[in-house]
């Protein structure tokens, strides 16, 4: 009993330790206790303590050094990827760009009812599938589903996508991307998608669901993404707008794009506070 109860335990010292890393409360350099302290503390055993203090080592967290402790590295390995909602369609292929991607499957199939529903598909139209897996610095942060429909699918290969954004390749073809609607929530990996984002089955997950129209109204990209959150965040720039009585919150102008290199967080900085993904919508009217 008590050994089906340990990863539990395990996995909640690990996130007590992991939030007081990332929010800087335990600094870097900073000598963690001891094994023993930390079991006695918390009321584990050792075994316990010893897998929290790996998955924190995995992530790069924390550095063992034998015969003289585990000490605090803070969030110095991936740099975490930042999406500007209001120029999100923009963004997506100068990301593509900044990012790696693996793909996992590309396929043509009948599209599902929900998918045909929302890309306004006629009755029997077909669709491509493709599943990739987008990286940055060599670590996965995102699982990708597109559906397109087979009319655009066709305008590029396999290899195609493999080595190129799926916005470039539909604009290379002459396919606009006009406008789009997405809802932002958030999900529990599975077992397929913890695997491929190297995180353990049950993590939380950023899930987001996007429709891509062209200016006919024509939907041409259906995409599923499942981000890592602490590998992905969502940016808003927001400004008080309306008479007195009457003022929201709305979307502010775009910012200049600063260089990628400028824009990723010094590992030694303090987490940005980000706008929970309820607050991301735009105000009502």
């Amino acid at each position: 009993m008590t050994s089906a109860i340990e990863p539990h335990k395990a996995r909640r010292l690990y996130l007590l330790l992991r939030d007081q890393i990332t929010s800087g409360r335990l600094p870097s350099g900073e000598r963690l206790p001891g094994e023993p302290v930390l079991a006695a503390e918390h009321g584990l055993a050792r075994v316990t303590v010893r897998r929290a203090l790996d998955l924190l080592a995995s992530e790069g967290l924390v550095h063992r050094r034998p015969g003289s402790g585990t000490f605090v590295q803070g969030p110095a390995g991936t740099r975490p990827v930042v999406g500007d909602l209001p120029n999100l369609l923009s963004g997506l292929i100068a990301m593509g760009r900044a990012t790696g991607v693996r793909l996992l499957s590309f396929e043509y199939v009948a599209a599902p009812a929900a998918i045909a529903e929302a890309l306004l598909l006629e009755p029997g139209e077909r669709v491509q599938r493709s599943v990739r897996v987008r990286l940055i610095d060599g670590q996965p942060f995102s699982y990708l589903t597109t559906h397109v429909p087979e009319r655009v699918g066709l305008s590029y290969s396999e290899a195609d996508l493999a080595a190129t954004p799926l916005l470039e390749l539909m604009e290379r073809s002459g396919i606009v991307a006009d406008r789009g609607t997405q809802a932002i929530g958030a999900t529990l990996a599975g077992p397929e998608v913890a695997e491929a984002l190297d995180l353990e089955v049950g993590s939380a997950l950023i899930d987001l669901t996007r429709v891509v129209f062209d200016p006919s109204g024509r939907g041409v990209e259906h995409l599923h993404a499942l981000y890592r959150p602490d590998r992905y965040a969502f940016q808003m720039d927001l400004v008080r707008t309306g008479d007195a009585g009457e003022r929201r919150w709305t979307p502010a102008s775009a910012r200049p794009t600063k260089p990628a290199h400028l824009s990723a967080k010094p590992a030694s900085a303090k987490p940005e506070t980000r706008p929970r993904p309820a607050a991301l919508r735009r105000p009502a009217p």
